[in-house]
């Protein structure tokens, strides 16, 4: 808080810097999927389009990333390494196919050396760890002194906007539909990220068939854009 009692706005403009798609983390590379879900048919109109982002990020990324984050966040507040190392496996754990965690891991990996030579007291210990990205985003955040409920926001925000530019590319969609859904976009993260403050660890979980068959058909298919 500054003199006056407002928000400190520097930890705000840190976020936006992180989320934005200028960071060097090759998140353009990815689709989570998607790529092969509008290969076979499953996405090809802007209506799929939302269903399939906006119902993954609701029933899978808010399910089980974002309680998995705040609890880093708090065990990076609290110095507890061993809880945020432990967190981070069980995300690892829980990656639909080996593409996915490859994703993971190599974004992780790319911000975490990114953080390495902006702040090196802080992630300095964490590089050549095989983290997850958002354990590597946590990582920033906390940094960075952002709060966990917006960093969450953030990296929703983030993981949203990503999947959207893939959905362009690929079904493909305008810039308009793009934004379309970005702005539906948002009342879904505001719901995923409040619920994802009360689910209990035996709560924390997804069931994502459909992304675990379409992530895994794309590891053998002929032709892409995307990595994943």
């Amino acid at each position: 808080m500054d003199k006056q009692g407002l928000a400190d706005p520097i930890p705000s403009l840190h976020l936006l810097r992180l989320v934005s798609p200028s960071l060097p983390v090759g998140g353009f590379s990815y689709s989570r999927g998607l790529e092969a879900a509008v290969r076979h048919g499953w996405v090809t109109t802007e209506a799929a389009a939302q269903e399939w982002i906006l119902g993954t990020l609701e029933n899978t990324f808010a399910a089980l990333d974002a309680p998995i984050f705040l609890r880093m966040m708090a065990a990076l507040a609290a110095g507890d390494d061993e809880n945020l190392l432990r967190r981070d496996a069980w995300l690892r754990a829980s990656r639909e196919s080996r593409e996915i965690q490859a994703e993971d891991r190599l974004m992780g990996d790319a911000l975490l050396r990114l953080l390495a030579d902006l702040a090196p007291a802080t992630a300095g210990r964490y590089v050549g760890r095989a983290l997850c990205y958002p354990t590597a985003f946590a990582i920033a955040a906390h940094h960075w002194r952002i709060a966990p409920s917006q960093a969450l926001e953030g990296l929703m925000w983030a993981v949203t906007e990503g999947q959207v530019s893939a959905a362009v590319r690929l079904v493909p969609l305008g810039q308009t539909a793009g934004q379309r859904i970005l702005v539906n976009a948002v009342e879904v993260i505001e719901r995923g990220a409040r619920r994802a403050e009360f689910l209990r660890d035996d709560e924390i979980g997804n069931t994502a068939i459909g992304v675990a068959i379409a992530s895994a058909w794309h590891e053998d298919q002929y032709s892409r854009l995307f990595r994943s």
